[in-house]
């Protein structure tokens, strides 16, 4: 297999402990000319299992999603990045198209390119569930014609300017058991109850088992999980859980304020710092 020409373009990506999946997103990627890693804290090896498959390591304390990933840009040799998790991997078709694309893209004035993510769920591709099929992201930009929001999670690229769309997708392993799946529900909904907190948000827990409802119809039915069998039905019901459990973790910041530097320390414990 001829060795890709490096291009002038920066593979960013933060981690904390992601040993197990590190060495294959860099590897995937190898027409970057400049890879590096932003990691929190690790001690699972993962900044020596990076080194070693060719990347700069740089240490930042957590910041939250959007702070963290802005943090990141600041780091790049490259104006040009691609912005990956560690459970990420191009498809041996999209680093075709990218390689093919990508000299073009970088002479123009496009702020940056959509691509799009297919995600395994249990071992195997979701076929029908439409966020986990094809699902459309900001991962690929100029840093000085977009940014990063700067919400604690669920953060999104904010372009300046054009972009252009990919074809083929990149590859998601998401979360290789339910266990691990829960522990990041815990950590997602506490970095969004801060985030509504420092906003003030009415807490509105009568709406809770409304949320719950619409949310499992919007995911199992408008979004076509059904058609995934049982897969489908647990992702509906995992989102539609988590819809809820966020709202309560947030009336429970404003009813017991102490409940807040509890989770916090408690979280830091298995390495989920919200």
């Amino acid at each position: 297999m001829p060795v890709a020409k490096p291009l002038p373009l920066t593979l960013l990506i933060i981690t904390r402990d992601e040993a197990a999946h590190i060495g294959r997103c860099l590897d995937s990627v190898p027409f970057a000319a400049e890879k590096i890693i932003i990691d929190s804290g690790s001690t699972d090896g993962t900044p020596e299992i990076a080194a070693r498959h060719g990347a700069r390591v740089v240490h930042q304390d957590w910041l939250g999603f959007g702070p963290q990933r802005n943090f990141a840009t600041t780091q790049a040799s490259h104006d040009w990045i691609l912005a990956l998790d560690a459970d990420e991997t191009l498809s041996p078709q999209l680093n075709d198209e990218l390689m093919r694309r990508l000299p073009e893209l970088m002479q123009s004035s496009a702020a940056g390119a959509i691509l799009r993510r297919q995600t395994w769920y249990m071992g195997a591709p979701m076929r029908w569930y439409r966020p986990m099929v094809g699902e459309r992201l900001g991962r690929l930009y100029h840093r000085q014609r977009a940014c990063w929001t700067d919400a604690r999670v669920h953060e999104s690229l904010r372009f300046d300017g054009p972009t252009v769309t990919f074809k083929h997708p990149f590859i998601h392993i998401n979360n290789p058991t339910l266990v691990h799946r829960q522990l990041k529900v815990l950590r997602y909904a506490e970095l969004k109850a801060r985030d509504w907190l420092e906003r003030d948000k009415p807490v509105q827990m009568w709406l809770a088992p409304f949320v719950f409802m619409a949310a499992f119809f919007k995911d199992y039915l408008l979004r076509l999980a059904f058609l995934d069998g049982w897969r489908g039905y647990i992702v509906a019901q995992v989102a539609a859980t988590y819809a809820v459990y966020k709202r309560m973790r947030y009336y429970e910041m404003r009813r017991n304020p102490e409940s807040r530097q509890l989770a916090a320390d408690l979280l830091h414990r298995y390495g989920l710092d919200p």
